[in-house]
C-alpha cells in the first residue's frame, strides 16, 4: 500500500459539510454522551444547534443540573449559559453561531475614505495598491490594495 493511500481519508459527508458552511458543526461530537445521540439516529452529535438545543430542554423540561448536561452534551458552563440567555433573547435562531471575524472594514473609516478620494481626485488613474501605499505614508499603518477597492466597490451610504 502507498503513503498516500495510507493518509488518504475519506471526503467528509453532505451533511457534515453544511453544518461546518452553517457554523454549526460541533467541535467535539465524540464528547457527547447523553442516551439520546447514542441511540436516536434523529439525534446527531454533530449538529451543534440540535446539541444545544437539547442541552438546555434536558435542564429546563427534564430537570437535569446544569453540571450533568453541560457534561452529557460535550459543552462548558459558559456555552450553556450563553445558550441559555440566546434561546430566551432571540429563539432558536440565536442559537446559530455568528461569523467570527470582524464585521466591517475597520481601517476604511469615512476619515480615511474621504483621503482615497481626495488622493484619487489628483490622480484618478492610481491603482488600489497604490492608494494603499500613499495611506500608509499618510496614516501610518496598512491597507491591503483589496480592501481600498473593495470599499470603492461599496455604495456610499448618503446622510
Amino acid at each position: 500500500m502507498t503513503k498516500s493511500a495510507l493518509s488518504a481519508q475519506p471526503p467528509p459527508d453532505p451533511k457534515t459539510q453544511a453544518l461546518a458552511r452553517h457554523n454549526t458543526l460541533h467541535p467535539h461530537p465524540d464528547c457527547v454522551t447523553d442516551p439520546l445521540f447514542a441511540t436516536h439516529p434523529f439525534f446527531d452529535p454533530r449538529d451543534l444547534l440540535q446539541v444545544k438545543y437539547e442541552m438546555l430542554r434536558r435542564v429546563h423540561t427534564d430537570g437535569v443540573s446544569i453540571t450533568e448536561a453541560v457534561q452529557a452534551f460535550g459543552l462548558s458552563r459558559p456555552t450553556f449559559y450563553d445558550a441559555q440567555a440566546e434561546l430566551e433573547a432571540g429563539g432558536l435562531q440565536a442559537l446559530v453561531p455568528q461569523k467570527k471575524g470582524p464585521r466591517r472594514a475597520s481601517k476604511m473609516t469615512p476619515e480615511v475614505m474621504a483621503a482615497v478620494t481626495e488622493i484619487l481626485e489628483m490622480e484618478p488613474r492610481l491603482s488600489p495598491a497604490v492608494v494603499a501605499q500613499r495611506l500608509a505614508v499618510r496614516y501610518g499603518f496598512a491597507v491591503h490594495g483589496r480592501s481600498v477597492a473593495r470599499a470603492l466597490e461599496r455604495p456610499s451610504k448618503k446622510a
